[in-house]
């Protein structure tokens, strides 16, 4: 098989994520018009005139060198990573290098290794266990580093990028009630304190009061918030976009968003009130968008980033204790990588990136 690499339209794109049973909503054209900072463009691969293959690239632009770019495929490309890694990668290479690509940024839709709710907590119950244990390489990672591609994706904590471990909910095959039975007891009972107290959840449009308890989430567990147009320009681009509003007894307690691509729900951001923790609105929250993603069909209900911590000491496990009260089961995904084609503008722009961390 000898493929080609070109740029696509976002109709054609968009009619190949829909052909695909689960696409990452980073690869779709729309997340494209929501990173309004970087230059988006939708490539495809051919097997002669058939489209098998299609990805979303993010161009970001090197400071004083605008003619060069970092070219991120964030959870793709959409090829097959069963098959000739050489063949789908080489004709990528090439045609964005032609495009002025510095380098290649990819985070390949491949799972390494799983570890179910059981483990996990049996873990954090051990104290001779620290962290997520891997059980093995596998055959993307050892490619990727033969052919020189860098890792990206930190071994503790988050990066600049995507996760690499995540926590998701199983749902093929399961009814309201399984869901609920393979939950710890404290999230069965919080849901049912949410229901019992008068918790109500409806899909809105509120982006604003989002945004007001979201920055008050921010400030109380001290990280960063997004501006306002940022989830304004989120729900202006992307159809399938849902945000879910808690309110008890006329003020919204909790606030989060879902996007569902084809059989896959994420969950991707939360807010809380600190007042009215007791009535658990941000539980009513999650179970309003389990429900609604089982009755949609999907086979998933990600919750998206954890790290691999298991320590009780480090600040970072609250995350994944959360998270594995749902049941479900964490996953390490291969990561991010790096392929330099311009050696040294690469170089300048990891110095740059380096010095702005600091």
């Amino acid at each position: 098989m000898t493929l080609t690499v070109s740029a696509i339209s976002s109709v054609e794109h968009q009619a190949f994520v829909e052909a695909q049973r689960s696409v990452s909503f980073l690869q779709i054209p729309e997340w494209g018009a929501v990173k309004t900072e970087w230059r988006s463009e939708s490539l495809g691969w051919y097997d002669g005139r058939r489209l098998v293959g299609a990805g979303l690239v993010l161009h970001r632009p090197v400071p004083r060198l605008e003619r060069y770019t970092l070219a991120y495929l964030p959870q793709g490309p959409v090829i097959d990573w069963t098959g000739s890694l050489e063949e789908w990668i080489d004709p990528l290479a090439e045609y964005l290098k032609a495009q002025g690509a510095f380098a290649i940024r990819l985070g390949p839709p491949v799972r390494t290794d799983v570890w179910s709710a059981a483990e996990v907590k049996s873990g954090i119950a051990d104290p001779e266990v620290e962290r997520l244990i891997r059980r093995g390489e596998d055959r993307v990672t050892r490619w990727l580093e033969g052919a020189g591609w860098l890792p990206q994706s930190p071994e503790d904590g988050f990066g600049d990028g995507q996760p690499q471990y995540i926590y998701e909910l199983p749902l093929a095959g399961l009814t309201e009630d399984d869901v609920l039975r393979g939950m710890n007891q404290q999230w069965r009972r919080n849901i049912k304190k949410a229901l019992k107290e008068g918790v109500e959840v409806s899909v809105g449009s509120e982006v604003k009061a989002f945004h007001d308890l979201y920055v008050h989430t921010a400030e109380r567990d001290r990280f960063t918030p997004r501006p306002l147009q940022y989830f304004e320009n989120l729900f202006a681009s992307m159809s399938s976009a849902r945000l879910y509003l808690a309110h008890h007894q006329g003020s919204l307690v909790a606030a989060t968003i879902l996007v569902r691509v084809g059989a896959h729900a994420w969950y991707l951001y939360g807010a809380s009130s600190t007042s009215k923790r007791e009535v658990r609105g941000s539980n009513a929250c999650q179970w309003a968008m389990i429900r609604d993603s089982l009755a949609a069909g999907c086979d998933v209900y990600d919750l998206r980033g954890i790290t691999p911590t298991l320590d009780v000491e480090d600040p970072h496990v609250g995350l994944i204790q959360f998270k594995v009260g749902t049941g479900g089961q964490a996953v390490r995904y291969v990561g991010e990588w790096d392929l330099p084609l311009r050696p040294m503008v690469y170089r300048a722009f990891d110095l740059y990136m380096k010095r702005r961390r600091r």
